[in-house]
This record gives C-alpha cells, sequence and structure tokens, in this order.
C-alpha cells in the first residue's frame, strides 16, 4: 500500500500491530542492487541521459515564481539545535536505524545528553534509484514518519529541510517538488515541512546562517537562485557566519575534478564575499562516510551516512586545497586537513577486501549475467572447433563468436567508465582492456576444462543442459571471483571505487550530525555514528502517538565519532 504526495500517511492514532506492508502503510525497500544487469544498464542509461537532457529538465527557473521564505529556527532561550543527514532513501534497516535516532527525544552519546534537533536537514539523495512517488513513500516517508508519527507534546513539531542530489534529480526534480514544496502535503508524520523551493536559507541564534545550495549534480546556479540568495545577503554583515550546505563534497571533488567546484566557487565570490560574512563551516553527503576537513578558518564536513550503501573512506587524500588548483580562480586558495573520518582507515581497507565473499553472495543477478556470457562464449568456440577447419562452415560460425569476444570486451570497457575520475582516463581504459582480456582468458581455461569433462559428449539435448546448469553455473561463479579480484586491484587506482563499495551494499557505519548554537554564537558540532544498524523491528502498538512505530530489536549504539567539533563567534576553530 502506497500513497501519493497529495495523500496523508495513516492517522498516527491507529498504530500498527506488526511490521508488514499493511499495516505499516508502505512497503520497506530493500537495498538497491547496483550490480544487478538491469541496474547496472540502468545507471549508464541515466547518466547518459542526465548529462545530455539535464538543462531541459531543469525546473529551477520555474521555481521564481514560488514563495521566496527565509526561515528562522530558534528555541525560546535563543539557542538552537539543528540535525543534518543525507544520502537516506535506500534500504530500510539502515534508513530507519538513523531515522529511529534522529527522532527520539534525546540521545545519550557516551555520557552527554543531546536533544532533538528542532530541525532536521536532509542533504540530499532521498531516494534510490531514482526518483518516484512511490519510491519517496517506501524510502522516506514511511520510515520517517514511522519514526516520528506524531507531535511531539510541548508544541509544534520540527521542520525537515530537504536538499535535491543528483539521484533526485533524474526525473528533473520532478517528484521531489511534489513533496517537499507543494502545498498538499504540510509534513511527514511529526515533521514539519516548511519550504518552498529545491534551495532554501534559514536565520540561526548568534548571527549564523545555513544556507542549502542546489546546483544540480555541480553544474550552475540558475539565476532565480542567485537573486534569491542575493536577497538573503543583504543582512548579512561582517560579524555572520555562514553555513553552506550543498549535495557533494565538491572541495574534496575537486582534488580529481576541479571544474566541480566551479559553481560554488563562484557563489562564495559573488554572493557571500561582497558581504564580509565569513563562510565557517560546508556540509554536504554524496560520499556516504563522515570525513573532515579544516583549517583555522573554515571545516569542510562531508556527511552522507543516512542509509546507503557504505562508500570507503582509506582513500581520502590527506590534504586537499580549496579552490582546487587546477581551476582558474580569483580567490585565494587554501590548505585544509583530513582531521577525521569515519569508518577508520583500518576499517575501510577491511571492508573493501570484503568484495571477494559479498560479491557472489549479494548479487546472484550478476553471476547470472556473468555465466550466461561465459556459457555463450563456451558454446561458440566448441562450434567453431566442431566445424572443420578451414571450412565455410567454421568461417560462418566464426561470427557469433567474434561478437561475443567484442562484447565481452565493450562490456568490461563500459564499466570501467563508470568511474567518474578526470586523472583516470588512461588508467580506466587500461584496467578495462585487462579487465576483458582476463575474462577472455577465463573463457578459454573454461572451455578447455569442458572438453575434457565427459560432458560435452553427452546426446542432445542434455549436453546443452548441463552446459547451462553445470558450466554456466560454474563459469559464472568463477568470472564473478575475477570480477571481484579487477574491483580490488582499480580501486587502488581509483577506478571503479564506488563499484567496490555498491556491489557490497554495506549498512552499517552510519552516521549523522547533531549541532548546537548558543545565543552567543558559539556552534558545537557533535558527529554520531552508528558502528551496526539494526536488522530486526517490534511493533509498537501501544506507544503514545508521538512515539515510533517500530523499535530496534538489535540494539543501537550512537557513539561520538570524534570530539565535538567548536567554532566560536570570533576566535579561530578549535575542538575539545
Amino acid at each position: 500500500m502506497t500513497h501519493g504526495p497529495e495523500q496523508a500517511m495513516p492517522n498516527p492514532a491507529r498504530r500498527p500491530r506488526d511490521v508488514t506492508p499493511e499495516e505499516l502503510g508502505f512497503t520497506p525497500a530493500r537495498p538497491v542492487a547496483w550490480l544487478s544487469p538491469v541496474q547496472l544498464a540502468g545507471t549508464g542509461l541515466r547518466v547518459a541521459l542526465s548529462s545530455i537532457q539535464g538543462g531541459y529538465l531543469d525546473k529551477r527557473e520555474l521555481q521564481a515564481s514560488f514563495p521566496d521564505d527565509v526561515h528562522r529556527e530558534a528555541s525560546p532561550d535563543g539557542d538552537c539545535w539543528i540535525d543534518f543527514v543525507a544520502d537516506l532513501g535506500d534500504g530500510f534497516d539502515a534508513t530507519y536505524s538513523v531515522a529511529y535516532l534522529l527522532a527520539q527525544e534525546t540521545l545519550t552519546v557516551g555520557e552527554r545528553e543531546l536533544p532533538r534537533g528542532q530541525a532536521l536537514v536532509l542533504g540530499g539523495d532521498q531516494v534510490y534509484p531514482t526518483p518516484s512517488v512511490e519510491r519517496y513513500e517506501n524510502q522516506l516517508v514511511g520510515p520517517y514518519h514511522a519514526a516520528l508519527p506524531g507531535t511531539p507534546p510541548g508544541g509544534q513539531g520540527p521542520a525537515m529541510y530537504a536538499l535535491p542530489g543528483n539521484h533526485d534529480w533524474y526525473d528533473g526534480l520532478t517528484a521531489f517538488l511534489r513533496l517537499f514544496t507543494g502545498t498538499r502535503r504540510t509534513g511527514i508524520g511529526g515533521w514539519r515541512l516548511p519550504q518552498h523551493r529545491s534551495y532554501f536559507a534559514v536565520e540561526l541564534p548568534g548571527d549564523w546562517w545555513l544556507l542549502a545550495l542546489d546546483d544540480q549534480d555541480s553544474t550552475y546556479i540558475d539565476d532565480p537562485q542567485l537573486a534569491y540568495f542575493s536577497r538573503v545577503a543583504t543582512r548579512f554583515g561582517p560579524r555572520t557566519k555562514v553555513i553552506i550546505a550543498s549535495a557533494s563534497p565538491t572541495w574534496v571533488q575537486g582534488d580529481d575534478v576541479p571544474q566541480v567546484y566551479a559553481s560554488l566557487d563562484y557563489f562564495v565570490r559573488a554572493v557571500i564575499e561582497p558581504t564580509g560574512a565569513r563562510i565557517r563551516l560546508m556540509l554536504s553527503g554524496d560520499w556516504h562516510h563522515y570525513a573532515r576537513y579544516g583549517n583555522e578558518n573554515r571545516e569542510l564536513i562531508t556527511c552522507g551516512g543516512g542509509g546507503a550503501y557504505l562508500y570507503p573512506t582509506h582513500q581520502l587524500p590527506e590534504t586537499i586545497e580549496v579552490p582546487p588548483a587546477g581551476l582558474p580562480s580569483p580567490a585565494e586558495r587554501e590548505k585544509y586537513r583530513l582531521r577525521s573520518r569515519f569508518p577508520g582507515k583500518r576499517l575501510s581497507q577491511a571492508y573493501a577486501a570484503g568484495i571477494v565473499a559479498r560479491l557472489p553472495k549479494d548479487n546472484p543477478s550478476f553471476i547470472a549475467m556473468v555465466g550466461a556470457a561465459h556459457t555463450a562464449l563456451m558454446l561458440a568456440t566448441s562450434g567453431v572447433i566442431t566445424s572443420g577447419f578451414g571450412s565455410p562452415l567454421q568461417k560462418f560460425s566464426l561470427v557469433p563468436l567474434v561478437i561475443l569476444v567484442a562484447l565481452m570486451m565493450s562490456g568490461c570497457y563500459a564499466f570501467a567508465h563508470l568511474s567518474e575520475s578526470a586523472l583516470g582516463r588512461f588508467r580506466r581504459r587500461a584496467l578495462g582492456l585487462l579487465h576483458g582480456g582476463a575474462q577472455l582468458g577465463l573463457a578459454a581455461l573454461g572451455t578447455w576444462l569442458w572438453w575434457e569433462l565427459p560432458l560435452h559428449d553427452w546426446p542432445w539435448p542434455w549436453s546443452l543442459i548441463a552446459a547451462l546448469g553445470v558450466y554456466g553455473v560454474a563459469s559464472g561463479l568463477a568470472a564473478t571471483e575475477l570480477t571481484a579480484v579487477y574491483l580490488l586491484i582499480a580501486a587502488r587506482f581509483d577506478v571503479n571505487l564506488n563499484e567496490l563499495f555498491s556491489a557490497q551494499g554495506i549498512i552499517d557505519s552510519k552516521s549523522f550530525l547533531r549541532m548546537h548554537i548558543t545565543p552567543d554564537g558559539t556552534l558545537t558540532i557533535y558527529p554520531i555514528g552508528v558502528r551496526r544498524a539494526a536488522r530486526r523491528w517490534t511493533a509498537n502498538p501501544d506507544g503514545a502517538p508521538h512515539e515510533p512505530w517500530l523499535t530496534p530489536a538489535d540494539r543501537l549504539r550512537p557513539h561520538l565519532i570524534e570530539d565535538p567539533v567548536v567554532i566560536t563567534a570570533d576566535a579561530p576553530l578549535a575542538a575539545r
């Protein structure tokens, strides 16, 4: 059972008695199988269409007619707690583990009691792999409604603001705008939805401002958006401190592809710098881990641990330069050091090594795909061998073999080019061709072994059945393990690093931020990690209307990833 954005979720007074979709009112999503044949083809097609048609699908210009609200978040005491989470719209267990923690009235982290944020900022990619009404309901609305089904006692519920990521953009932002900026839905459970555009500004205590930019996957910032933030910036002064939230950590990605930082660099120079305000913090998701770069002037934090598969940290550069050295910019370049990461380097390396076991276990359709390809190659080669050397029949039978060899090589070549690294063009080509050659070598070895077995002499159709049932499975497993070895090697050269981890679908090592701003302008950032997401849930039918529908049967253990990061109003950055 699903609901369109114009429909309300079930009455929170009617609480589910179990965890079935019929009781919950939504279908808990399974993690996306990123290496399934259909998904691989779809990913390549979406990337191509997004780059070709992105400008035609862009709906940001139309938002000039939407209300241009400037929001304010502050408690009656003059302070503010605000949460940040990104990359949340994937499998239910990881997504709801984080949503459950965010919805708690207070969170015990070590010896600290941290109250729930009065505002929650979603930093992008609220749905995977592509946006639709149904996917938003099952991957975002349902889990967050279940975590906070009603307004907490004592006043209005916390606000929920959302920034679109690249996956939210695959339909030109249609579903995102209907959910977050329309008038038919004003909340998700106990969370309020106050925004009216895909970008927003929030005034915070102590002359802090949060500016959330929609730069359409690091392409450019549209004129209505620039006009909106320019109007906001008229309220800035030399004592103003700015937090910029964007959907991608272009300050790190720019170390490899400098052009991705261009739109953010322009925004800083055109909108912020003329006011004399200082950018003290930049936030993003997109990379599914926690990483903090910093110097005495600014912190750069990636926190994309809201639910999507884990992304590695062990190959992050130890230092970066912003703006990137390869980007023509009049701005002064500053160096930033990697101060913290989660998971840690050694654990990230251990996760990477798990590809050998997890790739065949978690991707049966991938085994079927490569097994079918190797079986077809074996049968085509066998046809050439049995047709008689030099005969016209052999020349004819060479045609399908040549086509299959070309398809195998081009498939491995294209797979290597799923990586986006500009510096790795030669490496991608070389590794793609080497991977293709290795797969052809395995096919040759498999064909030889097949001819050494008596199965190929069985009468028709038993020989074909044996080829499909025995050779297909065995070659599929062998080719999958060869792919796993390729991914381990290629990742050392920054090629297919994303595929190395997306193939494993690791739902652990999640993270989010809880931030506190005092009236005097001191910002304290609490980076919260969860080493293991819950896998089992228990219905809570007798709870209060605002209490979670489901509670974890596996205990969730949030912890501080590092000591709180403290940014004072006027002094350089410090940590304690």
